[in-house]
Protein backbone atom coordinates (compact mmCIF):
# COMPACT_ATOMS: atom_id res chain seq x y z
CA UNK A 1 0.00 0.00 0.00
CA UNK A 2 1.53 3.29 -1.06
CA UNK A 3 1.04 6.63 0.01
CA UNK A 4 -0.74 8.25 -3.08
CA UNK A 5 -3.43 9.76 -1.06
CA UNK A 6 -0.71 12.05 1.13
CA UNK A 7 -0.19 15.06 -1.27
CA UNK A 8 -4.10 15.21 -1.75
CA UNK A 9 -4.85 14.93 1.48
CA UNK A 10 -2.66 18.02 2.58
CA UNK A 11 -4.28 19.82 -0.18
CA UNK A 12 -7.77 18.99 1.18
CA UNK A 13 -6.95 19.82 4.74
CA UNK A 14 -5.50 23.41 3.54
CA UNK A 15 -8.95 23.83 1.73
CA UNK A 16 -11.05 23.09 5.06
CA UNK A 17 -8.64 25.26 7.39
CA UNK A 18 -9.94 27.84 9.71
CA UNK A 19 -10.11 30.96 7.69
CA UNK A 20 -8.49 33.10 10.98
CA UNK A 21 -5.08 33.64 9.16
CA UNK A 22 -3.85 32.62 12.20
CA UNK A 23 -0.92 29.55 12.64
CA UNK A 24 -0.08 28.84 9.20
CA UNK A 25 2.56 26.69 10.63
CA UNK A 26 2.68 24.64 14.11
CA UNK A 27 2.75 27.22 16.58
CA UNK A 28 5.40 27.29 18.74
CA UNK A 29 5.93 28.18 22.89
CA UNK A 30 6.21 27.53 26.35
CA UNK A 31 2.95 26.21 27.95
CA UNK A 32 3.25 25.89 31.92
CA UNK A 33 0.95 22.75 32.36
CA UNK A 34 2.88 19.44 32.51
CA UNK A 35 5.81 20.86 34.46
CA UNK A 36 4.26 23.09 36.81
CA UNK A 37 0.76 21.65 36.68
CA UNK A 38 -1.49 23.59 39.79
CA UNK A 39 1.02 24.59 41.94
CA UNK A 40 -0.61 27.62 43.92
CA UNK A 41 1.11 28.18 46.75
CA UNK A 42 3.33 31.04 46.60
CA UNK A 43 3.89 31.28 50.25
CA UNK A 44 6.46 28.40 50.19
CA UNK A 45 7.16 27.81 46.38
CA UNK A 46 7.22 31.36 45.01
CA UNK A 47 9.56 30.63 42.19
CA UNK A 48 7.51 27.49 40.91
CA UNK A 49 3.76 28.72 41.51
CA UNK A 50 1.45 29.64 39.09
CA UNK A 51 2.05 33.21 39.04
CA UNK A 52 2.68 36.23 37.04
CA UNK A 53 6.71 36.22 38.07
CA UNK A 54 6.84 32.56 36.54
CA UNK A 55 5.44 33.74 33.17
CA UNK A 56 7.65 36.79 33.52
CA UNK A 57 10.52 34.66 34.10
CA UNK A 58 9.94 32.05 30.75
CA UNK A 59 8.81 35.35 28.87
CA UNK A 60 12.69 36.66 29.89
CA UNK A 61 13.89 33.43 29.00
CA UNK A 62 12.66 33.34 25.38
CA UNK A 63 13.36 36.81 24.52
CA UNK A 64 17.16 36.52 25.66
CA UNK A 65 18.46 33.47 25.33
CA UNK A 66 17.75 32.73 22.01
CA UNK A 67 14.39 30.94 21.56
CA UNK A 68 12.21 33.75 20.27
CA UNK A 69 14.66 33.96 17.22
CA UNK A 70 13.93 30.36 16.39
CA UNK A 71 9.72 31.08 16.53
CA UNK A 72 9.35 30.21 20.01
CA UNK A 73 7.22 33.19 20.85
CA UNK A 74 4.01 31.64 23.04
CA UNK A 75 3.87 31.82 26.38
CA UNK A 76 1.04 30.02 27.49
CA UNK A 77 -0.81 29.80 31.01
CA UNK A 78 -2.46 26.87 31.79
CA UNK A 79 -5.15 26.02 34.58
CA UNK A 80 -5.40 27.12 37.89
CA UNK A 81 -4.92 30.80 36.81
CA UNK A 82 -7.88 32.26 37.90
CA UNK A 83 -10.06 33.67 40.91
CA UNK A 84 -12.80 31.36 42.14
CA UNK A 85 -15.18 33.69 41.32
CA UNK A 86 -16.12 35.97 38.65
CA UNK A 87 -16.39 39.87 38.83
CA UNK A 88 -19.21 41.76 39.61
CA UNK A 89 -19.94 41.87 36.02
CA UNK A 90 -19.82 37.93 35.57
CA UNK A 91 -16.15 37.48 34.37
CA UNK A 92 -13.28 35.48 34.74
CA UNK A 93 -10.57 37.41 36.74
CA UNK A 94 -6.95 36.08 37.51
CA UNK A 95 -6.47 35.72 41.55
CA UNK A 96 -5.08 39.09 42.77
CA UNK A 97 -2.48 37.54 45.50
CA UNK A 98 -0.55 35.66 42.50
CA UNK A 99 -1.61 38.06 39.26
CA UNK A 100 -1.41 41.39 40.85
CA UNK A 101 -0.85 42.89 37.54
CA UNK A 102 -3.78 41.16 35.80
CA UNK A 103 -3.24 39.57 32.54
CA UNK A 104 -3.52 42.79 30.26
CA UNK A 105 -0.28 43.74 32.06
CA UNK A 106 1.43 40.40 30.98
CA UNK A 107 0.02 40.34 27.64
CA UNK A 108 1.77 43.93 27.36
CA UNK A 109 4.56 42.61 28.94
CA UNK A 110 4.52 39.74 26.35
CA UNK A 111 3.84 42.28 23.43
CA UNK A 112 6.89 44.59 24.41
CA UNK A 113 9.61 41.66 24.17
CA UNK A 114 7.94 40.12 20.97
CA UNK A 115 5.99 37.24 22.39
CA UNK A 116 2.23 36.16 22.37
CA UNK A 117 0.19 35.42 25.24
CA UNK A 118 -2.18 32.21 25.90
CA UNK A 119 -4.54 31.38 28.09
CA UNK A 120 -6.65 28.53 29.44
CA UNK A 121 -10.51 27.94 29.68
CA UNK A 122 -12.97 25.25 30.19
CA UNK A 123 -16.23 24.61 28.36
CA UNK A 124 -17.60 22.89 31.39
CA UNK A 125 -18.82 24.16 34.98
CA UNK A 126 -15.51 24.25 35.86
CA UNK A 127 -12.03 23.96 34.68
CA UNK A 128 -10.06 20.41 35.69
CA UNK A 129 -8.25 22.20 37.88
CA UNK A 130 -11.74 23.15 39.62
CA UNK A 131 -11.49 26.58 38.66
CA UNK A 132 -14.43 28.60 37.34
CA UNK A 133 -15.59 27.13 33.62
CA UNK A 134 -16.92 28.29 30.56
CA UNK A 135 -20.34 27.18 30.14
CA UNK A 136 -22.73 27.98 26.84
CA UNK A 137 -24.22 30.72 28.32
CA UNK A 138 -20.73 32.51 29.50
CA UNK A 139 -18.49 31.95 26.28
CA UNK A 140 -19.28 35.28 24.80
CA UNK A 141 -18.72 37.19 27.46
CA UNK A 142 -15.24 35.15 28.17
CA UNK A 143 -14.07 34.88 24.41
CA UNK A 144 -14.26 39.08 24.65
CA UNK A 145 -12.65 39.12 28.35
CA UNK A 146 -9.89 37.53 26.75
CA UNK A 147 -9.54 39.58 23.58
CA UNK A 148 -9.94 42.95 25.83
CA UNK A 149 -6.62 41.66 27.64
CA UNK A 150 -4.71 41.14 24.73
CA UNK A 151 -4.78 37.46 24.71
CA UNK A 152 -3.57 36.06 21.89
CA UNK A 153 -4.14 31.99 22.30
CA UNK A 154 -6.95 30.10 23.94
CA UNK A 155 -6.31 26.64 24.75
CA UNK A 156 -10.33 25.67 25.63
CA UNK A 157 -10.32 22.59 27.63
CA UNK A 158 -13.81 19.95 28.19
CA UNK A 159 -13.64 18.81 32.08
CA UNK A 160 -16.79 18.86 33.91
CA UNK A 161 -18.56 18.96 30.07
CA UNK A 162 -20.97 16.50 28.09
CA UNK A 163 -20.85 15.65 24.56
CA UNK A 164 -23.72 17.77 23.88
CA UNK A 165 -22.04 21.20 25.66
CA UNK A 166 -18.95 20.23 23.72
CA UNK A 167 -20.50 19.68 20.39
CA UNK A 168 -22.04 23.02 20.60
CA UNK A 169 -19.40 24.68 22.65
CA UNK A 170 -16.71 24.30 20.68
CA UNK A 171 -18.03 25.35 17.42
CA UNK A 172 -19.65 28.91 19.60
CA UNK A 173 -16.33 29.85 21.12
CA UNK A 174 -14.61 29.53 17.54
CA UNK A 175 -17.38 32.31 15.92
CA UNK A 176 -17.17 34.19 19.51
CA UNK A 177 -13.56 34.81 19.37
CA UNK A 178 -13.56 35.86 15.51
CA UNK A 179 -16.61 37.92 16.30
CA UNK A 180 -14.28 40.10 19.01
CA UNK A 181 -12.10 41.26 15.82
CA UNK A 182 -8.92 40.69 17.43
CA UNK A 183 -6.52 37.74 15.93
CA UNK A 184 -6.85 34.95 18.63
CA UNK A 185 -5.60 31.12 17.92
CA UNK A 186 -7.99 28.05 18.90
CA UNK A 187 -6.53 25.37 20.47
CA UNK A 188 -9.76 22.91 21.13
CA UNK A 189 -9.32 20.19 23.54
CA UNK A 190 -12.76 17.98 21.97
CA UNK A 191 -11.51 15.06 20.42
CA UNK A 192 -9.36 13.93 23.40
CA UNK A 193 -12.68 13.87 25.16
CA UNK A 194 -14.09 11.96 22.42
CA UNK A 195 -11.99 9.28 21.64
CA UNK A 196 -10.25 11.05 19.12
CA UNK A 197 -11.40 8.96 15.78
CA UNK A 198 -14.67 9.13 13.89
CA UNK A 199 -17.00 8.66 13.77
CA UNK A 200 -17.75 10.24 17.19
CA UNK A 201 -14.78 13.12 15.85
CA UNK A 202 -15.20 14.81 12.64
CA UNK A 203 -11.80 16.75 11.34
CA UNK A 204 -13.30 18.36 9.10
CA UNK A 205 -15.85 20.20 11.11
CA UNK A 206 -13.23 20.58 13.59
CA UNK A 207 -10.38 22.38 10.41
CA UNK A 208 -13.22 24.63 9.99
CA UNK A 209 -13.04 25.91 13.42
CA UNK A 210 -10.29 25.25 15.53
CA UNK A 211 -6.08 25.95 14.64
CA UNK A 212 -5.11 22.85 16.68
CA UNK A 213 -6.87 20.44 18.78
CA UNK A 214 -5.93 17.94 20.84
CA UNK A 215 -6.27 14.41 19.73
CA UNK A 216 -5.41 12.36 22.88
CA UNK A 217 -4.78 11.82 26.77
CA UNK A 218 -2.36 13.91 28.53
CA UNK A 219 1.52 13.91 28.41
CA UNK A 220 3.36 12.63 31.18
CA UNK A 221 6.93 12.84 32.38
CA UNK A 222 8.33 9.50 30.89
CA UNK A 223 9.52 7.42 27.92
CA UNK A 224 6.06 4.71 28.38
CA UNK A 225 4.08 8.24 27.86
CA UNK A 226 5.81 9.74 25.11
CA UNK A 227 5.73 6.02 23.09
CA UNK A 228 1.46 6.21 23.87
CA UNK A 229 0.93 8.97 22.22
CA UNK A 230 3.56 8.00 19.58
CA UNK A 231 1.82 4.39 18.53
CA UNK A 232 -1.89 6.12 18.89
CA UNK A 233 -1.06 9.00 16.40
CA UNK A 234 0.98 6.22 13.78
CA UNK A 235 -1.51 3.61 14.45
CA UNK A 236 -4.17 6.17 13.62
CA UNK A 237 -2.39 8.26 10.80
CA UNK A 238 -4.72 7.35 8.11
CA UNK A 239 -7.37 9.11 9.73
CA UNK A 240 -5.62 11.96 11.37
CA UNK A 241 -2.92 13.02 9.23
CA UNK A 242 -5.10 14.13 6.43
CA UNK A 243 -6.60 16.55 8.65
CA UNK A 244 -3.26 18.57 9.36
CA UNK A 245 -2.18 21.24 6.87
CA UNK A 246 -1.34 25.63 7.24
CA UNK A 247 -4.20 26.56 9.80
CA UNK A 248 -5.26 23.64 11.66
CA UNK A 249 -2.71 21.05 13.24
CA UNK A 250 -3.34 17.45 15.09
CA UNK A 251 -1.97 18.13 18.47
CA UNK A 252 -0.14 15.43 20.35
CA UNK A 253 0.87 17.18 23.23
CA UNK A 254 3.72 19.50 24.89
CA UNK A 255 7.67 18.70 24.91
CA UNK A 256 8.74 17.21 27.76
CA UNK A 257 12.44 17.23 26.60
CA UNK A 258 14.40 19.26 29.62
CA UNK A 259 12.15 17.75 32.45
CA UNK A 260 12.66 14.72 34.57
CA UNK A 261 11.81 11.17 32.42
CA UNK A 262 13.22 11.61 28.89
CA UNK A 263 17.20 10.31 28.51
CA UNK A 264 19.19 12.36 25.74
CA UNK A 265 18.15 10.20 23.12
CA UNK A 266 14.32 9.51 24.01
CA UNK A 267 14.34 13.69 23.69
CA UNK A 268 16.14 13.74 20.25
CA UNK A 269 13.74 10.91 19.40
CA UNK A 270 10.30 13.34 21.13
CA UNK A 271 11.85 16.41 18.95
CA UNK A 272 12.26 14.31 15.90
CA UNK A 273 8.55 12.49 15.97
CA UNK A 274 6.99 15.80 16.73
CA UNK A 275 9.08 17.45 14.11
CA UNK A 276 7.82 14.55 11.55
CA UNK A 277 3.73 14.93 12.88
CA UNK A 278 3.89 18.82 12.20
CA UNK A 279 2.94 18.96 15.99
CA UNK A 280 2.91 22.44 17.95
CA UNK A 281 6.13 22.94 19.49
CA UNK A 282 5.02 23.91 22.71
CA UNK A 283 7.72 23.13 25.51
CA UNK A 284 6.45 22.25 29.14
CA UNK A 285 9.97 22.63 31.24
CA UNK A 286 11.71 25.19 33.48
CA UNK A 287 13.89 27.35 30.90
CA UNK A 288 15.87 28.99 33.86
CA UNK A 289 17.67 25.64 35.02
CA UNK A 290 16.99 23.56 31.55
CA UNK A 291 20.56 22.06 30.67
CA UNK A 292 22.84 22.45 27.84
CA UNK A 293 21.84 18.89 26.26
CA UNK A 294 18.09 19.73 26.66
CA UNK A 295 18.36 22.85 25.00
CA UNK A 296 20.30 22.02 22.03
CA UNK A 297 17.87 19.81 21.05
CA UNK A 298 15.33 21.91 20.98
CA UNK A 299 16.80 24.95 19.08
CA UNK A 300 17.85 22.33 16.85
CA UNK A 301 17.48 24.64 14.01
CA UNK A 302 16.62 22.02 10.84
CA UNK A 303 14.48 19.66 13.00
CA UNK A 304 12.35 23.56 13.79
CA UNK A 305 12.94 24.30 9.83
CA UNK A 306 10.99 20.94 9.09
CA UNK A 307 8.73 21.09 11.97
CA UNK A 308 7.45 24.23 10.27
CA UNK A 309 7.76 23.72 6.81
CA UNK A 310 5.37 25.90 5.23
CA UNK A 311 3.60 22.90 2.88
CA UNK A 312 2.18 21.65 6.47
CA UNK A 313 2.18 18.15 5.54
CA UNK A 314 2.26 15.97 8.17
CA UNK A 315 4.42 12.60 7.96
CA UNK A 316 3.94 9.00 8.47
CA UNK A 317 5.81 5.81 9.57
CA UNK A 318 6.19 3.80 6.37
CA UNK A 319 7.65 0.68 8.02
CA UNK A 320 7.72 -0.87 10.86
CA UNK A 321 10.08 -4.11 11.24
CA UNK A 322 9.90 -7.17 13.60
CA UNK A 323 13.05 -6.21 14.71
CA UNK A 324 12.18 -2.69 16.53
CA UNK A 325 12.82 0.05 14.01
CA UNK A 326 10.26 2.03 12.75
CA UNK A 327 10.74 4.41 9.40
CA UNK A 328 9.37 7.87 9.43
CA UNK A 329 8.92 10.12 6.25
CA UNK A 330 7.53 14.09 5.78
CA UNK A 331 7.34 15.06 2.41
CA UNK A 332 8.58 19.03 2.66
CA UNK A 333 8.78 22.17 0.42
CA UNK A 334 11.48 22.57 -2.47
CA UNK A 335 10.88 18.51 -2.84
CA UNK A 336 12.92 17.59 -0.39
CA UNK A 337 11.81 15.30 2.89
CA UNK A 338 12.60 14.15 6.40
CA UNK A 339 13.41 10.38 7.30
CA UNK A 340 13.54 9.53 10.71
CA UNK A 341 14.94 5.86 11.78
CA UNK A 342 13.61 5.34 15.34
CA UNK A 343 14.95 2.47 17.57
CA UNK A 344 12.40 0.87 19.88
CA UNK A 345 14.45 -1.63 21.55
CA UNK A 346 16.10 -1.25 24.62
CA UNK A 347 18.73 -3.39 24.35
CA UNK A 348 22.31 -1.91 22.15
CA UNK A 349 22.64 0.12 18.90
CA UNK A 350 20.86 -1.69 16.32
CA UNK A 351 22.63 -1.94 12.64
CA UNK A 352 19.39 -1.21 10.43
CA UNK A 353 20.27 -1.68 6.40
CA UNK A 354 18.20 -0.20 3.98
CA UNK A 355 18.50 1.83 0.83
CA UNK A 356 16.37 4.94 -0.54
CA UNK A 357 15.62 2.75 -3.28
CA UNK A 358 14.08 -0.04 -0.61
CA UNK A 359 12.29 3.27 1.15
CA UNK A 360 10.51 3.48 -2.61
CA UNK A 361 12.92 6.56 -3.46
CA UNK A 362 13.09 7.61 -6.94
CA UNK A 363 16.50 7.43 -9.27
CA UNK A 364 18.76 9.37 -8.09
CA UNK A 365 21.72 10.76 -6.14
CA UNK A 366 20.66 12.54 -2.89
CA UNK A 367 22.23 15.08 -0.54
CA UNK A 368 22.16 13.69 3.22
CA UNK A 369 22.10 16.26 6.10
CA UNK A 370 22.06 14.23 9.65
CA UNK A 371 19.94 16.88 11.69
CA UNK A 372 21.90 16.14 15.33
CA UNK A 373 25.24 15.18 13.89
CA UNK A 374 25.23 18.04 11.47
CA UNK A 375 27.28 15.86 9.09
CA UNK A 376 26.51 15.68 5.37
CA UNK A 377 26.68 12.98 2.45
CA UNK A 378 25.86 12.18 -0.90
CA UNK A 379 23.71 9.18 -1.46
CA UNK A 380 22.52 6.99 -4.26
CA UNK A 381 18.79 5.61 -4.27
CA UNK A 382 20.32 2.44 -5.86
CA UNK A 383 23.02 2.14 -2.48
CA UNK A 384 22.58 -0.19 0.68
CA UNK A 385 23.56 2.07 4.34
CA UNK A 386 23.23 0.64 7.95
CA UNK A 387 22.36 3.12 10.54
CA UNK A 388 22.71 2.26 13.95
CA UNK A 389 20.14 3.81 15.98
CA UNK A 390 20.51 3.96 20.22
CA UNK A 391 18.00 1.84 21.90
CA UNK A 392 15.03 4.51 22.33
CA UNK A 393 16.95 7.18 19.97
CA UNK A 394 16.74 7.85 16.41
CA UNK A 395 18.75 9.23 13.59
CA UNK A 396 16.99 11.82 11.91
CA UNK A 397 18.12 12.88 8.12
CA UNK A 398 16.90 15.95 5.67
CA UNK A 399 16.75 14.37 2.58
CA UNK A 400 17.28 17.02 -0.32
CA UNK A 401 15.95 15.44 -3.86
CA UNK A 402 16.97 15.71 -7.47
CA UNK A 403 15.81 19.01 -9.17
CA UNK A 404 14.36 16.87 -11.58
CA UNK A 405 12.60 14.89 -9.21
CA UNK A 406 8.85 15.01 -9.57
CA UNK A 407 7.23 15.35 -6.47
CA UNK A 408 4.09 13.54 -7.13
CA UNK A 409 6.64 10.65 -8.07
CA UNK A 410 7.65 10.66 -4.69
CA UNK A 411 4.69 10.71 -2.85
CA UNK A 412 3.93 7.40 -5.15
CA UNK A 413 6.74 5.87 -4.18
CA UNK A 414 7.31 6.17 -0.19
CA UNK A 415 5.57 2.87 1.32
CA UNK A 416 2.76 2.58 4.01
CA UNK A 417 4.10 0.03 5.70
CA UNK A 418 6.82 -3.00 4.95
CA UNK A 419 10.40 -2.60 3.50
CA UNK A 420 11.36 -6.09 3.00
CA UNK A 421 15.17 -6.76 1.72
CA UNK A 422 17.80 -9.30 1.22
CA UNK A 423 20.34 -9.93 3.71
CA UNK A 424 23.68 -9.35 2.03
CA UNK A 425 27.24 -9.09 3.20
CA UNK A 426 27.88 -5.59 4.99
CA UNK A 427 31.09 -5.03 3.05
CA UNK A 428 31.55 -2.03 1.24
CA UNK A 429 27.50 -0.50 2.48
CA UNK A 430 28.08 2.92 3.98
CA UNK A 431 27.73 3.48 7.78
CA UNK A 432 25.76 6.53 8.60
CA UNK A 433 25.46 7.41 12.01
Amino acid sequence: MYLVVLFAAALSASTFALDNGLMRTPPMGWLAWERFRCDIDCEHDPKNCISENLFIDMADRLSEDGWRELGYVLVSIDDCWSSMERDEEGRLQPDPKRFPGGIPKLARYMHDRGLKLGIYGDMGTHTCGGYPGTPLDKIKIDAQTFADWGVDVLKFDGCYSNSTEQEQGYPLMSKALNATGRPIGYSCSWPAYQGGLPPKVNYTQLGLICNLWRNYGDIQDSWDSVLNIVDWFFENQDVVAPAAGPGGWNDPDMLIVGDFGLSMDQSRSQMALWAIMAAPLFMSNDLRTISSGARSILQNQMAISINQDPMGIQGRRIVKENSGIDVFLRPLSNNASALVFFSRRKDMPYRYQTSLRKLNYPTGSYKIFNVFTEKTMMLKDSTDFVVSVNPTGVVMWYVSAPAKMNLHQFYRGARLRGSPYDEKDENNIPQLI
